[in-house]
């Protein structure tokens, strides 16, 4: 087979297509092939056993995924202990679940065969080009995840196989004309209300409050009136902003750089192939191999005796085409042989590697295309100002790291040594920071031990790729009472707050109340305002909510309630009309009929997952899951 051909592929045209792949593979228990060992499972799914192995492997894969699609809007969540635990606790969950469908599917009998196996992988995107199937691409994506072929297919047919069963579940639901109607009236009903606005500021500045009352609140909420452990931050500061821009480079640099790195700006010479592979380096397979080349050269089609005798089943369907080929991707034998035939139509001796005996034909060359160097001479200058001046950030954050802790009573002699200056932060409390200081890696590090209690400077955080720091506890203020000598305006304020909305809500109740009463206000100094229709989504989201609950006025009488806006004024609101839309014919495949039945059929796969796990004993191995 030819998943293991490929030596050193590191391209990045692989690294993309490992990226795209590597979320299928994250949730399937690819590790189960790779790892061993007899540590505790991370979890038990009936006499089935998740291992940590696996799981690690998934939580590490689906943390690429993410860092590389939300990138360090991601690292910043990662920074946060209970995050992580519940991250990982989704990942574990989700691969229960995958599991406990397997074993569903395998007990209802469903099977995949061979055939669907095979299309499936041909019709995944990730290893198609130009709307085929690119031999080249899947075999480099198996070599980098470590897996054969066999072991790959094995994967598919399982996740095959419980995707039958999520399919038949999700497909089994379907909608009634008179639901969708009843749904329809529901969701495009409209209310007409009127309302009045009571706000609190007003009633709080007519609050009068003595002290002794002021003293008695604070007195029943003194925990209210604590200032948290405020402290204050030095910090040495490390970026890369700026330091390739005094960087020289040479025209000689430039062109020794263009000189090594051709392949960068241009093609290589790419050539066509096809093959045919005999399995096993033994001699039995060498004299069968030697059949096959006699056979060729008496006449027979490369690509008839390719699909008939070929070990690698990919290419022999396609008459053994392994489509294009590039330096240093192949196995070196293999890519020797293949680049020492110079026409096209050219066939090869035996080639033997280490999968066993090939004979290849050239079917075309695509010479190599390089740039002139005075085109690209400023892109190498910046790329080269780029990484010198990465290697002038490492060799700074390497200095800063080292002195920070050699010298780990203060940040002077740190700060010294790369030239820069140490700088401070006014008193804050750590719950409550904001800009640099709220990042949770420098959270984290202010409240490590050696920095809180020892007084030392923190180890080097990497906040990004070219952004560092070092800080440590310039000054400390202890968590202490705040008298009330120290509060009393701040409690005035609350209390003449909670007063004042008590008041509103009074003045509301007592202008309901007239309002059930007379049908009007009578001597009041409250109008409402002029009627406004309001959806069930509303920007005055509140007043919508409180009117959707209102019982639906009956003649000419309005409903009425009470609300609190955004702002926490208080609203009486006056529901005057409930407004029934006309209702159109909602074809069984509108968009509405399909949101209503993935709703349904994601509401048909929970409950068999639940009726599941209660029919299957679940363990939580891991210490963090219990």
């Amino acid at each position: 087979m030819m998943e293991r051909i490929r030596e050193g592929t590191n391209s990045l045209a692989v690294k993309i297509i490992l990226s795209l792949i590597i979320f299928s593979f994250a949730f399937a228990g690819v590790g189960s092939y790779l790892a061993g060992g007899s540590n505790p499972p991370a979890a038990t799914v009936g006499d089935k056993e998740i291992s940590r192995a696996e799981l690690d492997r998934a939580y590490q894969n689906e943390r690429a995924r993410m860092q590389q699609q939300a990138g360090e809007q991601f690292n910043q969540l990662l920074g946060n202990p209970e995050y992580v635990k519940r991250f990982r606790q989704n990942i574990l969950d989700r691969m229960i679940n995958d599991l406990l469908l397997e074993q569903a599917a395998s007990e209802l009998g469903l099977r995949v065969s061979d055939a669907q196996v095979k299309a499936a992988i041909r019709a995944m995107p990730q290893f198609r080009q130009g709307g085929q199937f690119n031999n080249d691409r899947y075999q480099a994506a198996l070599r980098q995840t470590g897996m054969s072929a066999d072991e790959f297919a094995n994967y598919m047919r399982t996740d095959l196989m419980r995707q039958q069963l999520v399919n038949g579940l999700q497909g089994s639901g379907f909608v009634l004309p008179s639901e969708l109607e009843n749904l329809y009236r529901l969701e495009a009903q409209s209310r007409q209300v009127r309302t009045i606005t009571l706000p609190v500021d007003d009633f709080a500045e007519q609050v009068s409050l003595t002290d002794d009352e002021l003293e008695a609140y604070y007195q029943a909420n003194r925990d209210d009136y604590i200032q948290p452990r405020m402290v204050k931050v030095a910090y040495v500061e490390l970026t890369g902003e700026g330091l390739a821009s005094d960087i020289q480079i040479s025209d000689q640099d430039i062109e020794a750089y263009y000189q090594e790195n051709q392949s960068q700006y241009g093609s290589q010479e790419r050539r066509k192939v096809s093959h045919i592979l005999i399995e096993g380096t033994g001699e039995e397979a060498k004299a069968k191999a030697e059949q096959v080349l006699e056979r060729l050269n008496q006449g027979e089609a490369f690509t008839a005796l390719a699909k008939e005798v070929s070990d690698d089943t990919f290419s022999a369907e396609q008459g053994g085409s392994l489509d294009w080929i590039e330096p240093d991707v192949m196995d070196p034998a293999f890519e020797k042989a293949a680049y020492a035939l110079s026409e096209k139509g050219d066939i090869s001796g035996l080639v033997q590697s280490d999968f066993g005996y090939h004979i290849i034909r050239l079917d075309d060359i695509d010479l190599a295309d390089v740039t002139p160097l005075a085109e690209v001479k400023d892109d190498i200058r910046t790329e080269l100002q780029q990484a010198r001046a990465a290697d002038r950030f490492y060799a700074q954050s390497t200095t800063l790291a080292e002195v920070a802790f050699e010298e780990a009573n203060g940040l002077g002699p740190a700060a010294a040594a790369i030239n820069s200056d140490v700088q401070y932060t006014d008193y804050f409390a750590l719950d409550a920071a904001t800009g640099l200081m709220a990042r949770p890696q420098i959270q984290q590090a202010l409240d490590s031990y050696d920095v809180r209690e020892n007084g030392l400077n923190s180890e080097l955080i990497e906040l990004s790729g070219e952004h560092a720091i070092v800080v440590r506890l310039d000054d400390v203020k202890p968590e202490k009472q705040l008298s009330f000598a120290e509060v009393k305006d701040q409690v005035r304020e609350t209390l003449a707050a909670e007063k004042g909305q008590e008041q509103a809500k009074q003045t509301a109740g007592d202008l309901i109340a007239q309002l059930e009463q007379t049908g009007e206000l009578a001597g009041s100094d409250y109008t409402f305002s002029a009627p406004i229709t309001l959806n069930r989504v509303s920007q005055q989201q509140a007043v919508a909510e409180l009117a959707f609950s209102l019982p639906q006025p009956e003649s000419d009488a309005a409903s009425y309630g009470v609300t609190q806006n955004r702002e926490g004024d208080v609203v009486v609101v006056a529901l005057d009309k409930v407004i029934e839309p006309e209702v159109p014919d909602i074809s069984p495949q509108s968009q509405m009929a399909a949101r209503v039945q993935r709703a349904m059929s994601n509401m048909s796969l929970s409950a068999t997952l639940q009726a599941l796990r209660e029919e299957v004993d679940v363990t939580y191995a891991e210490s963090d899951n219990q």
